[in-house]
């Protein structure tokens, strides 16, 4: 018997306690659980702790525990998370069908190859924009759907949200004690002390009007997985509210963070553009830094309290450290919009470009999106307007351009540099954003992808076929461009017509 292991567990490695001739039986420890992989099913056991963020010391609590996973993970993962058994008998003997008195419980999983996990695939280079697109539907739609939190209770208040920022300096300092990383932490502390001045007001906006909702609470990559071609959310925080109660937008910070940490700023961007697509939640781009860094700084903790422990290097704290530095120091501003005819290829440029940003610090808002978000349509829903008619008036246009640039104000004014994604025929609609640049002190382009007559049109026409994205052009509507579209002119500011 491992002298690292009770009796139970020891005992429920033995293959012959599981039905269904299972031929060996794995075990997956974490600091808080015991997860036994047999045949296809998994069965996950907490261990009897108590810590200062969870109770799991009797078999009451424990049991609650495990009621409470099953009914948090149900909602999003019916299929993996099956049921609570009680395991009978005693802990020499252990019966998993509950005969005998009950001395613990378990949550009854169907196994999934670990290979899938996101972080895995991240490592492996096989994780891919189509993916994250996917993850940034499912998670849009899951924020939609969970529980609000009352107005009058704690969660999401500012107080709440500043308290464990705070405790990530209180935790960090007797563990990264040398006088360099001191000084770094006090600049990360004085950093996290202005931000929260500034966002305390906004945060309380966001508690009261429902955008603190009952979410996972634990959304890095290891706990997303791929199945069947789809990314499915698993393993959320059931032991602690304060940790599953948060502001929608902390929640869209974890996966980003954690692709910033495995070196992958292109999907991070790519993810992050994609959920803010979906969820219209472009308010939440001024809280994301400030949760972004808090992540980053958690991960430092987590890190140098285990490198302490074990007597290892302190090298992983520090490039969590680095990390949340970086976050706090976005590169210089620019606002970049896009021009050309439907089908010259600007959302596959800005595509390009998004991935191809160093730091992850450029939002894109595309015409096409945001103009039936006005009228109440879903992205990819087809109007069924005619040219010049229902959602593509002239005053539907004014409406539209007059809203990407509201949100691109709002975006630069937060710190992020902005990428529009749309026609621009319009002399007048380009002169509004360079002259919303010169106020924000942004950089300003102009990105012109070109494509030939014969492009255009069978591009056009490939994605009608398609059927599944947010531009409505046609041939009529090419033809009508042509006779409107307003070329450059030499004094509009640098052009481009490929991503940098």
């Amino acid at each position: 018997m491992s002298p690292n292991l009770p009796p139970l567990i020891e005992a429920l490695l033995a293959p012959q306690r599981y039905p269904g001739g299972v031929p060996r039986v794995e075990l997956v420890q974490t600091h808080i659980s015991w997860v036994l992989l047999a045949g296809e099913f998994a069965y996950k056991i907490k261990k009897p702790l108590k810590l200062p963020f969870l109770d799991y010391s009797t078999l009451a609590l424990r049991l609650a525990c495990c009621q409470e996973e099953l009914r948090l993970n149900q909602r999003y993962a019916p299929d993996i998370y099956l049921d609570v058994i009680g395991i009978g008998n005693t802990a020499q003997d252990p019966r998993l069908d509950g005969a005998g008195p009950t001395i613990e419980y378990a949550v009854r999983m169907r196994r999934f190859d670990r290979a899938g996990q996101l972080d895995r695939l991240c490592v492996r280079g096989e994780l891919l924009p189509a993916h994250l697109s996917d993850l940034a539907g499912t998670l849009a739609a899951f924020h939609e759907t969970a529980a609000i939190a009352p107005v009058a209770s704690r969660f999401g208040t500012p107080a709440q949200v500043m308290a464990p920022a705070r405790d990530n300096f209180r935790d960090l300092w007797p563990w990264l004690p040398a006088a360099a990383l001191q000084a770094r932490l006090l600049a990360l502390q004085r950093w996290t002390e202005v931000q929260f001045s500034q966002l305390q007001p906004l945060m309380l906006v966001r508690q009261q009007s429902g955008r603190v909702r009952e979410c996972h609470g634990d959304l890095h990559l290891a706990n997303l997985v791929l199945l069947n071609g789809r990314v499915r959310l698993f393993d959320c925080i059931e032991f602690n509210d304060d940790l599953r109660w948060i502001d929608v937008a902390c929640e869209m910070a974890f996966p980003y963070v954690d692709l910033l940490a495995h070196r992958q700023p292109g999907l991070a961007g790519w993810f992050l553009n994609e959920v803010l697509s979906h969820s219209g939640d472009y308010q939440a781009a001024w809280l994301l830094r400030f949760y972004a860094v808090y992540l980053a700084l958690v991960r430092a903790k987590v890190a140098a309290i285990r490198s302490g422990q074990t007597h290892a290097d302190q090298g992983e704290a520090i490039a969590h450290l680095a990390l949340a530095e970086q976050l706090t120091a976005p590169p210089p501003q620019r606002l970049v919009i896009t021009h050309g005819l439907s089908g010259c290829g600007k959302t596959v440029a800005c595509s390009q470009w998004l991935q191809a940003d160093p730091q992850a610090a450029t939002l894109c808002l595309r015409a096409d999106v945001e103009r039936k978000r006005l009228f109440g349509l879903p992205g990819a829903a087809h109007s069924a307007s005619a040219v010049n008619a229902g959602i593509y008036t002239a005053d539907a246009h004014n409406q539209t351009y007059g809203q990407l640039l509201a949100l691109a104000n709002s975006l630069l004014r937060a710190g992020w540099s902005v990428l529009v994604d749309a026609t621009f025929l319009k002399r007048a609609d380009r002169d509004q954003f360079r002259d919303l640049a010169r106020q924000t002190g942004a950089a300003f382009a102009i990105l012109a992808p070109s494509a030939t007559p014969e492009q255009l049109r069978e591009r056009i026409l490939a994605r009608a076929a398609f059927g599944h994205d947010a531009s409505e052009a046609t041939l009529a509507v090419l033809a009508q461009q042509m006779r409107e579209i307003e070329p450059l002119q030499a004094d509009e500011g640098p052009v481009l017509t490929t991503p940098e």
